[in-house]
């Protein structure tokens, strides 16, 4: 079965070996068939090349192949491995390097029955429950929050169901996780003459394929997004699931003759980055029709074209992305001729087009980052730029290559506009609200989730003033109306406007009016 534990048992002492394996396989948690043994490192290593060890018990001291070299290139094979070391008193001196290559225990020779049966019985509690854990977190993750979790991960700012989210992921995170999405490639031309009903059912089979390797590997959850994507939490080590993924593309293709990409994102124990994981597996996979299919994409920015063409489109288009951002049409069109008309202008109408064809990929990997979609944003079909071939000369294609990345500028900005000016309406409001109290940019700041420093420079940018004027234009705008009503008494409206001391507040509304509140009231005849 495949949920029992396998053990292998690794001595170059024939006997000992033997006696080992005899007392082991009379564990009452262990079948006798699943305790295998080698007599060497090398035979033990090539023997979990072939299938998953979780338990090891090993004795230190080995011909040619010491047990702690061993059990480096055991865990570099299978990480999640439990490695028990088992050697005589005079060899103590290699425990602090067990206990570096986070060794599960040591032994010393001669082991007795109770320490080694108390050894595997706490070794395979310990499997057990953590299979349990996996599986369990695999059996609650439903339809219903697999929905919500796809949700959560595209939304732009997580909303209430961040906290039900958060519950059901902690165990996964506990040990670090990352997001995958696995992407089917070509499904659409390879499948158009299928019926509706055989395009199912081949989806079917193959999603089941994909959600059996996870199992089977513990190598974490497989949910599918209903467009042959489907996303992977991991749940094994970095390595392991870097490792787990370059097989799935293999074996995916010999078991369908389809070939599937996949891009990830960063390792994380943090909630908060696991959004970001997601979005980075987005921009990876996002470059596929430039890196190529049938392949593990690990991170967007860290392409880098490999012929001729514009050797420094990297820099580049970093300098026309800001550009964009900042609305700074120059710097886009500066940038835009250094890319067309450099030292080594291209002449061909397939370079331009693989130039147009980078640059863009790289900018929509870019702005995935910012929660941005170059595609969307444009009205541009990515796979079909058809249009670039109509054109018959140079000028023309970057005439309407500007066009559009001006259109692109335009648009961020004035999307990232309105987020400002909300904002600073939101501050507003806030402020007119508590006049009565005292109001610092640190109690601002905080309520709005920026740092101080941030919010006072954006403030200053989008209003022209400081924010502490901000505050004194509002609240003697608000004095000058409480004036106007002659049943309030001056001392009233100052503690009305947040001014504890009168002869303070006397003090500002004559700096900052030019008269005194009486002389207020008498210029307006209250």
């Amino acid at each position: 079965m495949e949920n029992e534990i396998n053990v292998l048992l690794v001595d170059d002492e024939a006997v000992d070996l033997e006696w080992l394996r005899r007392r082991v396989v009379s564990h009452e948690r262990l079948s006798p068939e699943r305790v295998q043994t080698a007599s060497s490192g090398f035979a033990a290593l090539e023997l979990m090349k072939r299938q998953r060890i979780d338990i090891i018990l090993s004795d230190i001291r080995m011909p040619i192949m010491l047990g702690t070299e061993f059990a480096r290139q055991a865990k570099a094979i299978n990480p999640q491995a439990n490695i028990v070391f088992i050697s005589g008193h005079e060899d103590f001196h290699y425990a602090k390097e067990a206990i570096q290559l986070n060794a599960h225990g040591y032994l010393l020779k001669p082991v007795e029955d109770g320490e080694l049966h108390a050894t595997l019985t706490e070794l395979c509690l310990k499997i057990e429950r953590e299979r349990e854990q996996h599986t369990s977190l695999t059996e609650t993750l439903s339809l219903v929050n697999q929905e919500l979790l796809l949700r959560w991960f595209n939304e732009a700012a997580p909303g209430e169901v961040e906290a039900h989210i958060r519950s059901f992921l902690a165990p996964t995170l506990q040990g670090g996780t990352a997001v995958a999405i696995v992407e089917i490639d070509d499904i659409a031309w390879k499948t158009q003459h299928a019926t509706a009903e055989e395009r199912r059912q081949w989806l079917g089979r193959a999603a089941q394929f994909i959600r059996r390797f996870a199992q089977e590997r513990h190598m974490g959850m497989v949910i599918d997004t209903y467009d042959s994507r489907f996303v992977v939490l991991a749940a094994v080590s970095e390595s392991a699931f870097a490792e787990l993924l370059e097989e799935l593309i293999r074996a995916f293709y010999a078991e369908f003759a389809f070939s599937v990409t996949i891009g990830t994102g960063m390792y994380t124990t943090a909630f908060d980055r696991l959004h970001d994981s997601y979005r980075q597996a987005q921009a990876a996979l996002s470059i596929k029709w430039i890196v190529g299919k049938n392949r593990l994409i690990k991170d967007a920015s860290a392409w880098q074209p490999k012929e001729r063409i514009a050797p420094n489109l990297e820099e580049i288009v970093d300098r026309m992305l800001k550009a964009m951002l900042e609305y700074d049409l120059t710097a886009i069109d500066d940038c835009l001729l250094q890319l067309f008309d450099g030292e080594h202008p291209l002449s061909q109408k397939n370079e331009i087009y693989d130039l147009i064809i980078r640059i863009t990929s790289k900018l929509h990997a870019d702005l995935r980052q910012l929660n941005e979609h170059l595609y969307e944003i444009l009205n541009w079909d990515s796979h079909q730029p058809i249009i670039l071939f109509q054109f018959e000369t140079v000028h023309d294609i970057l005439s309407w290559l500007r066009r559009r990345f001006f259109e692109l500028s335009e648009r961020l900005y004035l999307k990232r506009q309105r987020q400002k000016r909300k904002l600073i309406d939101d501050i507003t409001a806030y402020v007119k609200e508590r006049l009565d109290q005292k109001i610092t940019l640190n109690e601002v700041a905080a309520h709005f989730n920026f740092t101080p420093n941030y919010l006072g420079q954006l403030f200053k940018a989008e209003t022209n003033s400081l924010f502490s004027d901000f505050v004194n234009e509002l609240r003697m705008k608000r004095v000058c109306e409480l004036l106007m009503e002659p049943t309030k008494k001056v001392y009233e409206i100052a503690e009305q406007v947040g001014y504890k001391n009168i002869i303070y507040f006397n003090r500002q509304f004559k700096q900052h009016m030019g008269m005194s509140p009486g002389e207020f009231r008498k210029k307006h005849n209250i």
